[in-house]
């Protein structure tokens, strides 16, 4: 998901929940069911990581997280713990937001994703969120692709490696530049008089 769509998409949400969801999930690329199982007990704000339970091998691991998105989380805790939520460590982290207070399930959570993406005409995913998160972190030089594996859950290094692969509008816009950059290329001046150009290109590579 380009940024600039992220950005829209989560501008159109209406709920502190919803922003803190989409910020969890873009940010640690957790599963939907993943973060949505979480308690309250699991975010440390102090040290921006979250603890959630492995789909595939039931481990419990603990994920980074951005500070915005505990920042969303902050306000919709406490936007619904004063009316009333139930509050304790053991407690889920994610509920509907109307009485009887119910432990958020996929299908609302998706529900809620499909409402915001009519309003901009897409059709993205929550799978989609952890895409967009593996695909910022792979594409980050600095961060080892090792690492990435290892916060996506991955068993296999290949699985992780297929979010190198660039997008077509990536290359588009790489090819473009690479266009720009030969227009802009300085054109050598001409030889001093006495010099041969031919021995001259053949002596500096102008030529084979």
């Amino acid at each position: 998901m380009p940024d600039e769509m992220f950005d829209q998409l989560f501008a159109g949400l209406k709920h502190h929940r919803d922003r803190a969801l989409l910020a969890f999930w873009v940010s640690t690329g957790a599963r939907a069911d993943e973060l949505l199982t979480t308690r309250q007990g699991d975010p440390l704000p102090g040290e921006q990581l979250i603890g959630i339970v492995r789909k595939s091998s039931r481990d419990y691991q603990q994920l980074p997280v951005s500070v915005d998105a505990f920042v969303w989380l902050r306000l919709y805790q406490e936007e619904t713990w004063r009316q009333g939520l139930p509050r304790g460590r053991r407690q889920p982290l994610w509920w509907t937001l109307r009485r009887p207070w119910r432990p958020l399930e996929y299908h609302a959570a998706r529900a809620m994703f499909v409402r915001a993406n009519e309003l901009l005409g897409s059709n993205w995913t929550l799978h989609d969120l952890r895409h967009t998160a593996s695909y910022r972190m792979a594409q980050d030089p600095q961060m080892p692709l090792v690492n990435v594996q290892w916060v996506l859950g991955h068993r296999s290094l290949s699985t992780t490696q297929r979010y190198l692969n660039p997008s077509q509008e990536e290359v588009v816009r790489s090819v473009l530049a690479y266009f720009e950059r030969r227009e802009r290329k300085p054109v050598p001046p001409p030889p001093a008089p006495g010099y041969n150009p031919e021995s001259l290109g053949i002596l500096f590579g102008g030529r084979s």
